[in-house]
């Protein structure tokens, strides 16, 4: 039997060997003292040649569709003005380690100011992360103060929740091994760290921070998952721009372990995942031993969820390497772990996730995104719809045979009761990673945008559109909707330049060359939020994306859509937290019920603070019903005005 390790490394040697790009520069840039040479011929950057035929395939098959798809999202980023740009480190570069670094980063939305309009905050790695403050009519400035930069730590997520229920956000971000930090928002959008205060500075290879209430005090709680020890104890300093050659400033990062991917096996390794409970007045206690949540998986992201309809958020936790976990909440007293009697098998390689009624039966259904599984084999643009067929035995998968190879979606039958359907109702893609709902087309349907695509040195992947088909499935519509092919018809960017005469010569791209390389590789989305960027009553999207420029894609829904009409519910709490977090909203319009959960929920490795956007067809609303965490039922009887935010305190 092969090395575990080995097999892997070496499926991915497959696809950098069959799948790497590298382009050029053009010659004689000013910016490099030595030329970067062609390599290749420009021809052979251009877009890969799968991508317009399954564009033509696609719009071919838009043409039966029943849902309304006659509108479009175009890519603003650069008259919005947000001219944030996310780095990633060196491992993720020219010193290629197969290492969890290339998970990426994430953004969160949040109205900083109270102004109405909402905010972003984008994470990177490297560099400063950043808050652009929304102007209105999509324009943003940089509203980022020196307490928001943490640009002396490898960033990875964000989430905004208001902890002392002030009527402000605040933040937690955190990072790789430095320590997670926990900002105060003063209500005009400067923050103050309160981390060593609060005691929630954390310090591992931290990823998501999920803000929820899980024993309704009113006060919002923290679950914070930890990766796994995946870097050694040596730093290595590399160039913040490693596409150019001459000298520039520089920054340091822990050099991940080559075997990253089989850490798994290694308990010495795991990283316990935290709870903690807020106490008030800004402090928290890590209460993970004294509720029984022990949950040391490599987990990236985790979402609360109350399946069984109690009032209590339990918790879904991810696992990117093994089996996902569930824990059931017990009267805001302990945990109690259900994964197997709830979900029997769930994805090897869990990324992203979502709740989401998506056949409005009334009952939260989830989608689970599978990342690892596709990066384990060469997989062509013909079997992206496919589950991954993975070869590795069941000593390194440590699944106990309950692994699916691929995308999850579970149909809530009710009573606990969950059917697998994903392949069913086409929710499998490839190389995903975060999930988004929202109702794109306003018919009153919840549609999903899966960020995908992989890096250097594997090929590019297109972000997933999927809009739902009534509750029958999804349909593939990320061309016909505009969202693919991106911006100029961009597939690929410069990754990192090489000096093949001195300091690069040994590197694997310069065998067989001379002078200087500039080598470029595929696009990719990590994570995204959808919300009304303009105002104008539709949903738009914006990403961030790994080792690059974030997408601003607007909708121009509200101009193609006659009689266009929606509700978005904002809560705020009074006995409950005053987010809302928790909260589950009915919106009754027409023969059809709309159900939505607040949970925050807004793509990988971020936490949003948004209202609730309902679609709602041609309907007007009839009834809307919140059932608030602290368990009471809050009725409004219509006719509702629709085409409005509407604020709603909890009684």
């Amino acid at each position: 039997m092969p090395n575990r390790q080995a097999a892997f490394l070496a499926a991915l040697c497959i696809l950098a060997f069959t799948s790497l790009k590298i382009a050029h520069a053009e010659s004689g840039d000013p910016g490099h003292p030595k030329i970067l040479k062609p390599f290749p011929e420009p021809a052979e950057i251009a877009e890969p040649p799968w991508l317009a035929r399954r564009q033509q395939a696609q719009l071919e098959a838009a043409q039966a569709y029943a849902v309304f798809c006659d509108f479009s999202f175009t890519d603003q980023r650069a008259a919005s003005g947000i001219a944030f740009r996310n780095r990633v480190v060196e491992d993720s570069g020219k010193s290629y380690i197969p290492v969890h670094y290339d998970h990426g980063n994430g953004l969160a939305v949040g109205d900083v100011d109270g102004d109405g309009l909402y905010d972003l905050y984008f994470t990177t790695q490297v560099g400063s992360n950043q808050l652009w403050r929304n102007r209105g009519g999509a324009h943003f400035e940089d509203y980022t103060t020196p307490s928001l930069e943490l640009a002396d730590r490898i960033g990875v997520s964000a989430s905004f929740g208001d902890i002392d229920n002030d009527g402000d956000v605040d933040l937690y971000a955190t990072a790789v091994r430095l320590g997670n930090r926990l900002l105060v928002n003063d209500g005009a959008g400067r923050f103050e760290d309160i981390t060593a205060h609060s005691g929630t500075g954390w310090q591992a290879h931290s990823s998501a921070g999920e803000f929820f209430d899980y024993d309704n005090d009113g006060l919002l709680d923290l679950f914070l998952t930890n990766v796994g020890v995946y870097t050694q104890d040596e730093k290595r300093t590399a160039a913040v721009d490693p596409t150019r050659l001459e000298a520039g400033p520089t920054y340091q990062y822990y050099r991940g372990f080559k075997d990253a991917f089989s850490g798994h096996l290694k308990p010495e390794r795991a990283e316990q995942s935290a709870l903690f409970k807020n106490l008030g007045q800004r402090v928290f206690a890590e209460v993970s031993h004294e509720v029984g949540l022990l949950d040391s998986s490599w987990s990236g992201d985790a979402s609360p969820v109350d399946f069984n309809g109690d009032g209590w958020q339990d918790l879904y936790v991810l696992n990117m390497q093994g089996q996902d976990s569930y824990y059931e909440n017990v009267a805001g007293q302990r945990f109690v772990k259900k994964s197997r009697e709830m979900f029997p098998k769930t994805p090897w390689g869990s990324m992203g996730i979502k709740a989401l009624d998506y056949d409005n039966d009334g009952r939260l259904d989830l989608f689970v995104s599978d990342m690892h599984s596709d990066m384990s084999q060469p997989v062509g643009p013909w079997d992206e719809k496919l589950k991954a067929n993975i070869q590795y035995p069941e000593d390194f998968l440590q699944s106990e045979g309950l692994s699916i190879f691929g995308n999850a979606f579970y149909h809530h039958l009710g009573d606990g009761q969950f059917e697998e359907v994903s392949d069913l109702i086409g929710a499998e893609n490839y190389w995903p990673w975060g999930l988004s709902s929202g109702d794109l087309n306003a018919d009153g349907w919840q549609d999903v945008f899966v960020a995908s695509s992989m890096n250097y040195p594997l090929r590019y992947g297109v972000n997933t559109v999927l809009l739902n088909d009534r509750g029958r499935g999804f349909l593939d519509s990320e061309f016909v909707l505009g969202v693919e092919p991106r911006r100029d018809g961009r597939t690929s960017q410069p990754w990192f330049a090489l000096d093949c005469d001195e300091a690069d010569m040994k590197h694997k791209n310069c065998e067989g060359q001379e002078g200087g390389l500039l080598v470029y590789a595929a696009l990719g989305t990590r994570s995204s939020a959808l919300f009304d960027v303009e105002g104008d009553g539709d949903l738009d999207i914006v990403t961030n994306e790994f080792n690059g420029v974030p997408q601003v894609l607007l909708s121009d829904l509200s101009q193609r859509r006659a009689g266009l009409r929606y509700v978005e519910v904002v809560l705020v709490g009074k006995s409950s937290n005053r987010d809302g977090l928790g909260a589950v909203v009915a919106v009754e319009a027409g023969d059809q019920v709309y159900t939505q959960v607040q949970d925050g929920q807004s793509g990988y490795l971020s936490q949003s603070a948004c209202g609730l956007y309902f679609g709602l067809g041609a309907a007007a609303v009839d009834r809307l019903t919140v059932r608030w965490p602290s368990g009471q039922v809050q009725t409004l009887d219509g006719p509702i005005q629709t085409n409005q935010r509407l604020t709603l305190d909890e009684p």
